[in-house]
């Protein structure tokens, strides 16, 4: 099944967005790519993920264009990377990125992190970017309340969507509600916390109660939550199995459960202290 116009998110441009898509970080072998992409098309994903650090766009450029998918259904997002970043190097990385693509635009393109440096030029260029029609919506990834204030002194047209890490054991509950009200759709990345909390006592218990996975859980309660998000996986029967969740609703008791298992606990690193070094630390 295709996602249906009920499972988008109107964006603050005009624009739509699929509320569940794919991410592709890490997936780096071609025949995975293949079958991830035909796998996941078929069974109804739209958007798909993907990054100039993931170094995978020639790899899904080539998989686009062998598949049966039409441009005008595809929701396709790509990532400045740290070392790409300033005027002239964003507006050069892009046309890099819809080259490796085989695009003639992206429909999400997002500032991977906040760097001090650049942190005005580059957010410039993405605004020169959308006029000129390499990109249909601009976004900001890693981006805390903080940097969206800094953002909005210079900006002349504000991010649509901020792709945060979220998860149980970090809900960013403040955060989401701040986005909210200025018109910025949070999306996920790690939302199933690369795994770790879905053999949490909770979530197993929940999975058992409404007779579904303890994933198709996590991804439930972040769409009551009006999160996006872009779960990742390399195994085609998991990700057929993560978009099965638009059938059952978790009640609002269970959901306060879910949301009390905050811990703070992040994947990666605080977003500000990259701003503040002025570069991304690896990741782990």
């Amino acid at each position: 099944m295709e996602l249906t116009s009920q499972d988008r998110y109107q964006l603050a441009d005009g624009n739509q967005m699929p509320k569940l898509g794919l991410g592709l970080y890490k997936v780096t072998d071609e025949k995975i790519m293949d079958q991830l992409l035909d796998g996941a098309y078929a069974s109804g994903y739209r958007l798909f993920d993907t990054a100039q650090m993931y170094k995978n766009e020639e790899m899904i450029g080539r998989a686009l264009k062998n598949s049966q998918a039409s441009r005008e259904e595809l929701f396709i997002t790509t990532k400045i990377a740290e070392e790409n970043q300033g005027y002239d190097a964003t507006l050069r990385s892009l046309e890099n990125s819809l080259k490796a693509l085989q695009l003639d635009y992206v429909d999400l393109l997002l500032v991977h992190w906040p760097l001090h440096q650049h942190f005005f030029e580059t957010w410039r260029a993405f605004e020169r970017a959308k006029e000129e029609g390499l990109v249909r919506s601009i976004g900001t990834s890693n981006y805390g309340q903080i940097h969206l204030e800094y953002l909005a002194t210079k900006a002349k047209e504000m991010p649509v969507v901020n792709q945060v890490e979220v998860h149980p054991y970090l809900t960013q509950k403040p955060l989401q509600i701040f986005s909210k009200e200025h018109q910025i759709v949070t999306q996920a990345w790690a939302p199933l916390g690369r795994g770790g909390e879905l053999s949490d006592s909770v979530v197993q218990t929940l999975a058992e109660k409404y007779h579904k996975s303890p994933a198709q859980i996590v991804i439930r309660w972040h769409l009551q939550n009006q999160t996006a998000l872009i779960p990742k996986s390399s195994h085609l029967d998991r990700v057929q199995d993560n978009i099965n969740v638009f059938d059952f609703e978790i009640t609002n008791e269970d959901m306060q459960t879910l949301d009390d298992l905050n811990k703070f606990k992040r994947i990666s690193q605080e977003p500000e202290l990259v701003y503040e070094r002025g570069a991304q630390y690896p990741h782990n």
